[in-house]
């Protein structure tokens, strides 16, 4: 009889940093074929680690990051940005947010964990009565957030500078 695995979903902090990191360096190499990292030196991967803490540690108080572990094993991740909306008289402020970064391994999709670690952000932000939570899917993905109930978002515009 196979043992079945224990799937944990939990806010992620600063002690979870170096797990976060590699998930991030895991779906670079997936997206990009993976870049090179000239900043590394001897401790392969230094240059993109010591890049990495520094972003989060700017991010960390706008953004809320999620971790899942298999068996205590960092599987995946996803993070909201929350976004504080202008106060306006006669109305309570609120928040939004950006979910962005969303990544499982590949060895560990198709199990339900992309979804859990999606309810704890969607239960994050009903929790704390976010207006709205966005995201800018891959074409890949758009089915997944479709059936938790994303929908397109044909109100927003987009400004990128000139090339």
């Amino acid at each position: 009889m196979s043992e079945v695995a224990e799937v944990t979903v939990r806010i992620a902090g600063t002690a979870d940093l170096t797990a976060i990191t590699e998930l991030r360096r895991a779906s670079a190499r997936e997206q990009d074929g993976g870049q090179p990292d000239p900043e590394a030196g001897a401790g392969a991967g230094a240059g993109f680690a010591a890049e990495f803490a520094a972003w989060f540690g700017r991010e960390e108080a706008r953004r809320v990051f999620w971790l899942a572990e298999v068996d205590g094993r960092p599987v995946g991740s996803m993070n909201l940005m929350v976004f504080d909306r202008m106060p306006r008289p006669g109305r309570p402020a609120r928040q939004w947010g950006y979910l962005g970064n969303a990544f499982v391994l590949a060895a560990h999709r198709n199990q339900g964990i992309g979804r859990r670690l999606l309810d704890a952000v969607l239960g994050y932000a009903t929790g704390r009565g976010f207006v709205r939570v966005v995201l800018s899917p891959s074409e890949r993905s758009i089915p997944f957030y479709r059936r938790a109930g994303f929908r397109a978002a044909d109100e927003l515009l987009v400004w990128t500078p000139p090339a």
